[in-house]
């Protein structure tokens, strides 16, 4: 064994303590390069395609789960309930954290399967991030569909490298699938892209970006900060945003926390969706005109009023794709800028039809809109 002159050793210490100093503290004028999200689109669908029905949070009657497998069935594709689908645990999980993490790999890692769709959210994926490796996404890339607490799936993807679909599950699937969201969400699994005609809305901020769209519900992708499924770490997003039966104080705590951690330096554009629900417990008259005040000090487009998130119309969007939106006075376009049929789709048109046909939700009464998860 080798005895180092005192001298080389306190030498040697110095230089390690400042390397350790370097690697956890770096001033704002000397951030290191960060890396733009690159995510592989899973192949489209086709007819006989199987896809999978799990629960990854909250369970959900199986009732649902029978119902929009009928409704796959009618759009020809053959729907594969997850083994642990029908449990329950602690009166509100679907199963065990190992039982839910357990289906979902087996979804992954099973070749026949082309899709997967949640049944539901409400909470708990966030128990699968100890259990799932970014491998088990990337190892076999296939669509995922979801939203609210499915947010926390999408980050995982994301960071493993794959787009995903924010879009209705069977609590809306379950009603016959036949509603403008559900038929999109269709249609996108099959390879037509949307290209979002968005009216004009009060509180927007002008400008046009390309960027890669991550995010989701914003109470779920906050806490993830820093771990594995943070898809907002990456340079040169563009950061969607809903929310639903949140106060306004909360809403406005968890964009400082995103401002605080640098997330809104790395956007190139921001796009809000719904805020269903949300008390107004502050003097502003929505939570886009909240929000506006912190985005317009950035100088990135914002586009609000996107029918996206817990109302009665969630138009799906392609998660880790590269988007391009374009905010100007008469309204605003969000397209998608991957291969696919593409179809333009007025969001103005889609209202007024859910409001002419006046859709009756009572046939299936929800006890809130965080059920419809």
């Amino acid at each position: 064994m080798k005895v180092f002159p005192a001298c080389l050793m306190i030498a040697s210490a110095i230089v390690l303590f400042a390397s350790c100093a370097k690697d956890s503290y770096i001033s704002k004028d000397n951030k290191p390069e960060m890396r733009k999200l690159n995510c592989q689109r899973p192949p489209y669908l086709k007819a006989g395609d199987k896809v999978a029905l799990i629960s990854p949070s909250y369970s959900t009657p199986m009732e649902n789960v029978e119902k929009t497998s009928e409704v796959l069935r009618g759009w020809g594709l053959v729907p594969v309930v997850g083994g642990n689908v029908g449990k329950l645990n602690a009166g509100k999980y679907a199963g065990t954290k190992k039982e839910r993490a357990s289906d979902l790999r087996w979804a992954f890692a099973n070749p026949e399967i082309k899709a997967i769709i949640c049944n539901r959210g409400g909470y708990g994926a966030i128990h699968l991030l100890d259990e799932m490796k970014l491998q088990d996404f990337s190892a076999n890339p296939k669509w995922l569909v979801g939203f609210s607490d499915i947010t926390t799936l999408h980050g995982l993807l994301q960071n493993a490298g794959v787009m995903s679909i924010h879009g209705t599950m069977s609590s809306f699937l379950a009603k016959g699938g036949q509603d403008a969201s559900s038929l999109l969400m269709r249609d996108m699994l099959m390879g037509q892209m949307p290209r979002y005609e968005v009216a004009a809305h009060p509180q927007n901020i002008i400008g046009k970006a390309q960027g890669v769209l991550v995010g989701g519900n914003i109470c779920t992708f906050v806490p993830l900060l820093g771990t594995k499924a943070d898809a907002t770490a990456y340079k040169d997003i563009i950061l969607f945003i809903e929310e639903v039966g949140e106060s306004m104080h909360n809403l406005d705590r968890q964009l400082n926390i995103l401002k605080l951690n640098g997330v809104l330096d790395r956007c190139r554009g921001v796009v809000l969706g719904e805020f269903a629900d949300c008390k107004q417990d502050l003097d502003f008259e929505s939570v886009e005109q909240l929000y506006r005040q912190y985005f317009k000090e950035y100088n990135i487009p914002v586009l609000c009023g996107f029918p996206g998130g817990h109302d009665t119309v969630n138009l799906p969007l392609v998660m880790g794709a590269p988007v391009t939106i374009d905010v100007r006075n008469d309204g605003a376009t969000l397209s998608f800028d991957i291969d696919g049929r593409q179809n333009t789709v007025r969001t103005a048109d889609v209202m007024k039809q859910v409001n002419e046909n006046a859709l009756d939700f009572e046939e299936q009464p929800l006890k809130s809109l965080k059920d419809a998860e």
